[in-house]
Protein backbone atom coordinates (compact mmCIF):
# COMPACT_ATOMS: atom_id res chain seq x y z
CA UNK A 1 0.00 0.00 0.00
CA UNK A 2 1.40 3.17 -1.09
CA UNK A 3 2.50 5.95 1.74
CA UNK A 4 -0.01 8.79 1.02
CA UNK A 5 1.69 11.92 0.22
CA UNK A 6 1.97 14.69 2.65
CA UNK A 7 2.26 18.61 1.04
CA UNK A 8 3.23 20.64 4.02
CA UNK A 9 1.29 24.13 4.36
CA UNK A 10 2.92 27.18 5.90
CA UNK A 11 1.51 28.49 8.73
CA UNK A 12 -0.21 32.25 7.65
CA UNK A 13 1.20 34.05 9.87
CA UNK A 14 -1.03 36.42 11.99
CA UNK A 15 1.98 38.52 13.96
CA UNK A 16 2.25 41.99 12.90
CA UNK A 17 5.30 43.48 11.35
CA UNK A 18 5.99 46.09 13.99
CA UNK A 19 5.44 43.52 16.73
CA UNK A 20 1.35 45.07 17.29
CA UNK A 21 3.06 48.65 18.42
CA UNK A 22 0.49 50.76 16.44
CA UNK A 23 -2.41 49.12 18.08
CA UNK A 24 -0.62 49.28 21.60
CA UNK A 25 -0.69 53.61 20.58
CA UNK A 26 -4.14 53.37 19.73
CA UNK A 27 -5.04 51.80 22.60
CA UNK A 28 -3.07 54.51 24.78
CA UNK A 29 -4.56 57.23 22.94
CA UNK A 30 -7.92 55.80 23.06
CA UNK A 31 -7.29 55.47 27.13
CA UNK A 32 -6.37 58.93 27.51
CA UNK A 33 -9.02 60.51 25.52
CA UNK A 34 -11.42 58.89 27.78
CA UNK A 35 -9.32 60.44 30.66
CA UNK A 36 -9.21 64.09 29.36
CA UNK A 37 -13.45 63.69 28.60
CA UNK A 38 -14.01 62.08 32.40
CA UNK A 39 -11.38 63.76 34.67
CA UNK A 40 -13.88 66.70 34.99
CA UNK A 41 -16.83 64.52 35.99
CA UNK A 42 -14.85 62.74 38.87
CA UNK A 43 -13.16 65.89 39.71
CA UNK A 44 -9.36 64.57 38.91
CA UNK A 45 -8.71 67.42 37.52
CA UNK A 46 -10.67 71.20 36.89
CA UNK A 47 -10.93 74.30 38.16
CA UNK A 48 -14.11 75.48 39.44
CA UNK A 49 -15.25 79.11 37.97
CA UNK A 50 -18.85 78.54 40.30
CA UNK A 51 -16.72 77.62 43.96
CA UNK A 52 -13.47 79.52 43.01
CA UNK A 53 -11.22 76.56 44.08
CA UNK A 54 -9.51 73.52 41.62
CA UNK A 55 -10.15 70.02 41.98
CA UNK A 56 -7.14 67.60 42.00
CA UNK A 57 -7.55 63.64 42.18
CA UNK A 58 -11.30 64.03 43.70
CA UNK A 59 -10.47 66.93 46.68
CA UNK A 60 -10.55 70.25 46.93
CA UNK A 61 -7.07 72.08 45.95
CA UNK A 62 -7.25 75.82 47.05
CA UNK A 63 -4.63 78.22 47.39
CA UNK A 64 -4.94 79.37 50.58
CA UNK A 65 -5.96 83.18 50.02
CA UNK A 66 -9.03 82.92 52.00
CA UNK A 67 -7.07 83.29 55.15
CA UNK A 68 -5.15 86.30 53.26
CA UNK A 69 -8.42 87.89 52.97
CA UNK A 70 -9.79 87.29 57.05
CA UNK A 71 -6.53 88.86 58.01
CA UNK A 72 -5.50 85.45 59.29
CA UNK A 73 -2.02 85.88 57.28
CA UNK A 74 0.20 88.64 55.52
CA UNK A 75 1.33 89.40 52.26
CA UNK A 76 4.26 87.28 52.49
CA UNK A 77 2.24 84.34 53.82
CA UNK A 78 -0.21 84.57 51.19
CA UNK A 79 2.78 84.81 48.48
CA UNK A 80 4.30 81.66 50.03
CA UNK A 81 0.78 79.89 49.55
CA UNK A 82 0.57 80.64 45.70
CA UNK A 83 4.33 79.54 45.15
CA UNK A 84 3.70 76.12 47.52
CA UNK A 85 0.11 75.08 46.45
CA UNK A 86 0.34 76.66 42.65
CA UNK A 87 3.31 77.41 41.16
CA UNK A 88 5.64 74.51 42.24
CA UNK A 89 3.08 71.55 41.62
CA UNK A 90 3.08 73.08 37.94
CA UNK A 91 6.49 73.46 37.62
CA UNK A 92 7.30 69.77 39.20
CA UNK A 93 4.51 68.52 35.91
CA UNK A 94 6.20 70.55 33.62
CA UNK A 95 9.87 69.10 34.70
CA UNK A 96 8.13 65.42 34.00
CA UNK A 97 7.30 66.40 30.78
CA UNK A 98 10.76 67.83 30.10
CA UNK A 99 12.14 65.09 31.23
CA UNK A 100 10.60 62.45 29.16
CA UNK A 101 11.15 64.73 26.48
CA UNK A 102 14.95 65.17 26.94
CA UNK A 103 15.30 61.54 26.72
CA UNK A 104 12.56 60.39 24.31
CA UNK A 105 11.25 62.76 22.60
CA UNK A 106 7.56 63.73 22.15
CA UNK A 107 6.30 60.73 23.50
CA UNK A 108 3.29 62.76 25.04
CA UNK A 109 2.19 64.37 21.92
CA UNK A 110 2.59 60.87 19.96
CA UNK A 111 1.02 58.68 22.84
CA UNK A 112 -1.24 60.33 24.60
CA UNK A 113 -2.43 64.21 23.51
CA UNK A 114 -6.36 64.11 22.75
CA UNK A 115 -5.63 66.46 19.89
CA UNK A 116 -3.50 64.40 18.33
CA UNK A 117 -5.53 61.63 18.23
CA UNK A 118 -8.14 63.59 16.58
CA UNK A 119 -5.69 64.60 13.78
CA UNK A 120 -4.62 61.44 12.85
CA UNK A 121 -8.47 60.45 12.85
CA UNK A 122 -9.11 63.19 10.51
CA UNK A 123 -6.36 62.63 8.29
CA UNK A 124 -7.22 59.35 7.60
CA UNK A 125 -11.25 60.51 6.66
CA UNK A 126 -9.69 63.42 4.61
CA UNK A 127 -7.05 60.83 2.59
CA UNK A 128 -10.32 58.83 1.32
CA UNK A 129 -12.03 61.83 0.71
CA UNK A 130 -9.33 63.76 -1.62
CA UNK A 131 -6.46 61.26 -1.38
CA UNK A 132 -4.34 63.88 1.14
CA UNK A 133 -4.14 63.77 4.36
CA UNK A 134 -4.54 67.64 4.49
CA UNK A 135 -6.21 70.11 2.00
CA UNK A 136 -3.01 71.67 1.51
CA UNK A 137 -0.79 68.83 0.98
CA UNK A 138 0.22 69.04 -3.09
CA UNK A 139 0.18 65.46 -4.35
CA UNK A 140 -2.17 62.77 -3.75
CA UNK A 141 -0.84 59.90 -1.69
CA UNK A 142 -0.05 56.46 -3.36
CA UNK A 143 -3.83 54.55 -2.90
CA UNK A 144 -2.51 51.52 -0.90
CA UNK A 145 -1.22 51.05 2.62
CA UNK A 146 2.10 49.97 3.53
CA UNK A 147 0.93 46.48 3.65
CA UNK A 148 -0.25 46.43 0.10
CA UNK A 149 -4.07 47.04 1.14
CA UNK A 150 -5.62 49.30 -1.93
CA UNK A 151 -7.42 52.58 -0.49
CA UNK A 152 -9.97 53.90 -2.81
CA UNK A 153 -10.70 57.92 -2.85
CA UNK A 154 -13.90 59.11 -3.20
CA UNK A 155 -15.28 62.55 -2.78
CA UNK A 156 -18.58 60.87 -0.79
CA UNK A 157 -15.98 60.17 2.25
CA UNK A 158 -16.76 64.43 2.48
CA UNK A 159 -19.74 63.48 4.01
CA UNK A 160 -18.14 61.73 6.69
CA UNK A 161 -15.39 63.81 7.14
CA UNK A 162 -16.92 67.39 8.15
CA UNK A 163 -19.21 65.98 10.19
CA UNK A 164 -16.41 63.93 12.47
CA UNK A 165 -14.46 67.15 12.85
CA UNK A 166 -17.21 69.65 13.65
CA UNK A 167 -17.93 66.56 15.91
CA UNK A 168 -14.78 66.33 17.92
CA UNK A 169 -15.11 70.30 17.72
CA UNK A 170 -18.73 69.97 20.28
CA UNK A 171 -16.81 67.22 21.95
CA UNK A 172 -14.12 69.28 22.62
CA UNK A 173 -15.70 72.58 22.92
CA UNK A 174 -18.12 70.90 25.59
CA UNK A 175 -14.93 68.79 27.56
CA UNK A 176 -13.12 71.85 27.96
CA UNK A 177 -16.28 73.86 29.03
CA UNK A 178 -16.52 71.34 32.18
CA UNK A 179 -12.74 72.00 33.18
CA UNK A 180 -14.09 75.33 34.29
CA UNK A 181 -17.72 74.57 35.25
CA UNK A 182 -19.82 72.06 37.45
CA UNK A 183 -19.52 68.92 34.86
CA UNK A 184 -23.27 67.95 35.67
CA UNK A 185 -24.87 71.44 35.55
CA UNK A 186 -23.03 71.16 31.75
CA UNK A 187 -24.32 68.45 30.85
CA UNK A 188 -27.31 68.56 32.72
CA UNK A 189 -28.47 72.24 30.53
CA UNK A 190 -27.36 70.18 27.38
CA UNK A 191 -29.67 66.96 28.16
CA UNK A 192 -32.52 69.38 28.46
CA UNK A 193 -31.68 71.63 25.85
CA UNK A 194 -31.43 74.65 27.81
CA UNK A 195 -27.99 76.33 28.27
CA UNK A 196 -27.32 78.95 30.03
CA UNK A 197 -26.30 82.26 27.71
CA UNK A 198 -22.79 81.80 28.51
CA UNK A 199 -22.58 78.16 28.06
CA UNK A 200 -24.14 78.66 25.04
CA UNK A 201 -21.58 80.93 23.90
CA UNK A 202 -18.63 79.09 24.85
CA UNK A 203 -19.47 75.85 23.15
CA UNK A 204 -20.71 77.71 19.97
CA UNK A 205 -17.50 79.91 19.44
CA UNK A 206 -15.37 76.47 20.56
CA UNK A 207 -17.14 74.13 17.90
CA UNK A 208 -17.06 76.99 15.29
CA UNK A 209 -13.38 77.50 15.68
CA UNK A 210 -12.11 73.77 16.48
CA UNK A 211 -14.16 73.15 13.79
CA UNK A 212 -12.35 75.39 11.23
CA UNK A 213 -8.98 73.83 13.21
CA UNK A 214 -9.90 70.47 12.85
CA UNK A 215 -10.02 70.21 9.06
CA UNK A 216 -7.90 73.36 8.13
CA UNK A 217 -4.89 73.35 10.57
CA UNK A 218 -4.38 70.56 12.32
CA UNK A 219 -0.95 69.25 12.16
CA UNK A 220 -0.32 73.01 11.59
CA UNK A 221 -1.24 73.82 14.90
CA UNK A 222 0.52 70.88 16.55
CA UNK A 223 3.82 72.31 14.22
CA UNK A 224 3.77 76.04 15.11
CA UNK A 225 0.93 76.68 17.49
CA UNK A 226 1.06 73.58 20.26
CA UNK A 227 3.30 75.93 23.47
CA UNK A 228 3.43 71.79 24.87
CA UNK A 229 4.59 69.96 21.78
CA UNK A 230 7.33 72.97 21.58
CA UNK A 231 8.99 72.80 24.84
CA UNK A 232 8.87 69.22 24.32
CA UNK A 233 10.89 69.85 21.16
CA UNK A 234 13.36 72.58 22.20
CA UNK A 235 14.36 69.58 24.97
CA UNK A 236 14.50 67.08 22.52
CA UNK A 237 16.78 69.09 20.05
CA UNK A 238 18.98 69.63 23.08
CA UNK A 239 20.11 66.10 23.73
CA UNK A 240 22.22 64.82 21.25
CA UNK A 241 22.01 61.22 23.00
CA UNK A 242 17.61 61.29 22.34
CA UNK A 243 15.67 58.63 20.97
CA UNK A 244 15.32 59.28 17.78
CA UNK A 245 14.36 57.79 14.54
CA UNK A 246 17.45 56.35 13.09
CA UNK A 247 18.06 55.14 9.17
CA UNK A 248 20.49 53.17 7.98
CA UNK A 249 21.87 55.28 5.27
CA UNK A 250 24.36 52.99 3.64
CA UNK A 251 21.28 50.84 2.91
CA UNK A 252 19.66 53.26 1.03
CA UNK A 253 19.56 51.66 -2.28
CA UNK A 254 17.16 49.07 -0.52
CA UNK A 255 14.68 52.04 -0.41
CA UNK A 256 13.97 51.62 -4.16
CA UNK A 257 12.12 48.58 -3.53
CA UNK A 258 9.58 51.25 -1.49
CA UNK A 259 7.44 53.68 -2.53
CA UNK A 260 8.99 56.09 0.30
CA UNK A 261 5.55 54.22 2.43
CA UNK A 262 7.72 56.28 5.80
CA UNK A 263 7.04 59.70 4.14
CA UNK A 264 3.15 59.31 3.41
CA UNK A 265 1.96 57.66 6.74
CA UNK A 266 3.78 60.55 9.01
CA UNK A 267 0.84 62.84 10.15
CA UNK A 268 2.94 65.73 10.72
CA UNK A 269 4.06 65.48 7.23
CA UNK A 270 7.53 64.82 7.67
CA UNK A 271 10.67 63.10 5.82
CA UNK A 272 11.69 60.59 8.81
CA UNK A 273 15.12 59.72 6.71
CA UNK A 274 16.21 63.57 6.95
CA UNK A 275 18.29 64.62 9.80
CA UNK A 276 17.01 65.49 13.07
CA UNK A 277 17.09 69.38 12.66
CA UNK A 278 14.73 69.17 9.82
CA UNK A 279 12.50 66.29 12.08
CA UNK A 280 11.82 69.50 14.93
CA UNK A 281 8.22 68.47 15.21
CA UNK A 282 8.54 64.79 15.11
CA UNK A 283 6.01 63.17 17.79
CA UNK A 284 7.68 59.69 17.97
CA UNK A 285 4.32 57.76 16.96
CA UNK A 286 6.68 55.47 14.50
CA UNK A 287 4.34 55.01 12.41
CA UNK A 288 7.00 55.61 9.39
CA UNK A 289 9.20 53.13 11.33
CA UNK A 290 6.05 50.48 11.46
CA UNK A 291 5.84 51.53 7.88
CA UNK A 292 9.64 50.20 7.04
CA UNK A 293 9.12 47.55 9.10
CA UNK A 294 5.61 46.41 6.78
CA UNK A 295 7.35 47.26 3.28
CA UNK A 296 10.61 45.54 4.21
CA UNK A 297 9.23 42.62 5.84
CA UNK A 298 10.09 39.87 3.59
CA UNK A 299 14.18 41.75 3.52
CA UNK A 300 16.52 39.26 5.47
CA UNK A 301 18.50 42.56 6.57
CA UNK A 302 15.13 43.95 8.33
CA UNK A 303 13.93 47.63 7.73
CA UNK A 304 15.91 50.74 7.50
CA UNK A 305 14.42 52.74 10.02
CA UNK A 306 14.39 51.71 13.82
CA UNK A 307 14.26 53.93 16.76
CA UNK A 308 17.77 54.79 18.03
CA UNK A 309 19.37 56.17 21.42
CA UNK A 310 22.29 57.04 23.13
CA UNK A 311 25.54 56.40 20.73
CA UNK A 312 23.34 54.98 18.16
CA UNK A 313 21.06 58.47 18.11
CA UNK A 314 24.73 60.30 18.13
CA UNK A 315 26.58 57.79 14.79
CA UNK A 316 22.62 58.65 13.08
CA UNK A 317 23.34 62.73 13.34
CA UNK A 318 26.54 62.15 11.66
CA UNK A 319 25.70 59.78 9.49
CA UNK A 320 24.44 62.76 7.60
CA UNK A 321 26.99 65.05 8.14
CA UNK A 322 29.36 65.53 5.10
CA UNK A 323 32.82 65.08 5.33
CA UNK A 324 35.39 67.86 5.70
CA UNK A 325 37.40 68.88 3.17
CA UNK A 326 40.85 67.73 4.04
CA UNK A 327 43.98 71.00 3.86
CA UNK A 328 46.12 70.58 1.26
CA UNK A 329 49.75 71.00 3.31
CA UNK A 330 52.52 73.08 1.25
Amino acid sequence: MATPRVIPIRPVSTARPDGGRQRLRRWAQGGFFVLFVLAPVFNLLRYDLVAGHAWLLGFEWHAGLEDFSAGHIDALGAVLRVIGRVLLPILAVGAVLIGVAWRWGRLYCGWLCPHFSVVETINGFMRRAIGRPSVWEARELPPWEPDGTPVRYDRLWWLVTVPLAVGFAFVWAVVLLTYLLPPFQVYGHLLTLAPTRNEFIFITAGTMVLSLEFLFARHLFCRYACAVGLFQSLAWMGNRAAMVVGFERERAADCASCYSACDHVCPMRLKPRNIKRAMFTCTQCAQCVSACETTQRDNPRGPLLQWVSGEAARHNEAAFSAPKPERKTQ
